[in-house]
C-alpha cells in the first residue's frame, strides 16, 4: 500500500494550488468537505492511497448569508449547524428537514450539505430538497468561479460535475417568495439511519385563495440521479391541491421513476412509494406555504 497525505490550506487560492500540483504530477487527491464517508470507502470500496484536501479552513466554505435576496450556504458547513439556524429553518424547512436526516447525532456534526452534494447518491436525501428549491452551486478554480443549477450537478452514481481542477464553495438559493414553502419526505426501512427507499420533494407557491400558482417536485432514490418530475408540477398548478391533483402528481412521480429491485425494495414498490412520498410531501409544503401567507410560524 502507497502513503496517504493530508493537506488543509486556510485559504481559497492556497486550496487551487494544492489542486493544481497534484493534477499536474497525476498524484490522486480527494477533497473533504466533512469526510465523513472516507472511512467507509476505505474499508468497503477505495483503499487506494491519496491525498486528502480539507477545505473546511476556507472561508468561503464556511460562510451562511441570510442577506438579500439569495441564500448562501457554505459548502462545509455541519448539517448539525444548519439544523440549529432557526431562521433558515424558516425559509426552506423542507430542506433543513432533509440535512437532518444525514446520519447520527455524531455523524451530523461533521457532515455537510455540499459533501451529501457531492457525493452524487441517488438516495442523497438533500439532493431532491436542493432541486426543489432551485440551488446554484459556486464552483471556484484557477479561472475564477462560476454556477450551475443543482440539476446539472449530479450527473450520475457517485458523479458530480465538478472538474478535476474545481471546487465546490456553496450554494446558492433564491429566497422564498410569500405563500411559498416546501417539504422533502423519505420511505426507509428502518426508523432511523438507513439509505432512502424512495424520496420526494414538493415546493408550492399559494396565493391568498389558497391556489397553487408555481410549483416544483422531485424524486430520489428511484433512478440513477434524482430527478425533477414537471408533470408533477404542473398536476399542481391551478389547483386547490385537492385529491384529483394530488392524485396526477402522484402518478406523474411513479411514471417518471425508474428504480431498480434490491434488498431493500422491488422496482414496483419503489414507483408506487415514490408517488404517494410525492402526495404527501406536497399537503405539507401546502400547510406551509399557507401559514407563510398569513403570517404564522411554520
Amino acid at each position: 500500500m502507497g502513503s496517504f497525505a493530508y493537506a488543509a490550506p486556510e485559504n481559497l487560492a492556497g486550496a487551487l494550488t494544492v489542486l493544481g500540483e497534484h493534477n499536474s504530477a497525476g498524484q490522486r487527491i480527494q477533497v473533504l468537505a466533512g469526510g465523513t464517508d472516507v472511512l467507509v470507502q476505505l474499508k468497503s470500496t477505495d483503499a487506494e492511497p491519496r491525498t486528502f484536501l480539507d477545505i473546511k479552513k476556507i472561508p468561503e466554505t464556511k460562510e451562511l448569508s441570510l442577506d438579500g435576496d439569495h441564500v448562501y450556504i457554505g459548502s462545509t458547513i455541519s448539517c448539525a449547524e444548519l439544523f440549529e439556524n432557526a431562521a433558515l429553518k424558516d425559509l426552506f424547512p423542507g430542506l433543513v428537514e432533509a440535512v437532518d436526516l444525514i446520519g447520527s447525532t455524531q455523524i451530523q456534526g461533521k457532515a455537510t450539505l455540499g459533501g451529501n452534494l457531492c457525493n452524487a447518491s441517488p438516495a442523497g436525501d438533500t439532493i431532491a430538497a436542493l432541486y426543489v428549491n432551485r440551488a446554484v452551486c459556486v464552483i471556484a478554480s484557477k479561472s475564477g468561479t462560476h454556477e450551475i443549477p443543482v440539476q446539472n450537478f449530479v450527473t450520475g452514481v457517485g458523479q458530480n460535475a465538478l472538474g478535476a481542477d474545481e471546487i465546490l464553495l456553496g450554494l446558492k438559493l433564491p429566497k422564498p417568495s410569500i405563500g411559498t414553502s416546501d417539504a422533502y419526505l423519505r420511505f426507509i426501512p428502518r426508523t432511523e439511519m438507513d439509505i432512502a427507499v424512495a424520496g420526494a420533494g414538493v415546493s408550492v407557491t399559494v396565493d391568498s385563495h389558497g391556489r397553487c400558482t408555481e410549483a416544483t417536485v422531485a424524486i430520489a432514490a428511484v433512478a440513477v440521479t434524482p430527478l425533477l418530475v414537471p408533470e408533477a408540477a404542473a398536476a399542481l398548478v391551478g389547483s386547490m391541491l385537492e385529491d384529483d391533483a394530488l392524485k396526477r402528481a402522484a402518478q406523474a412521480s411513479s411514471a417518471l421513476a425508474r428504480p431498480i429491485s434490491d434488498k431493500r425494495g422491488t422496482a414496483e414498490f419503489r414507483r408506487k412509494v415514490v408517488g404517494v412520498l410525492t402526495k404527501r410531501a406536497a399537503v405539507i409544503a401546502r400547510a406551509r406555504a399557507s401559514g407563510k401567507r398569513n403570517g404564522e410560524l411554520n
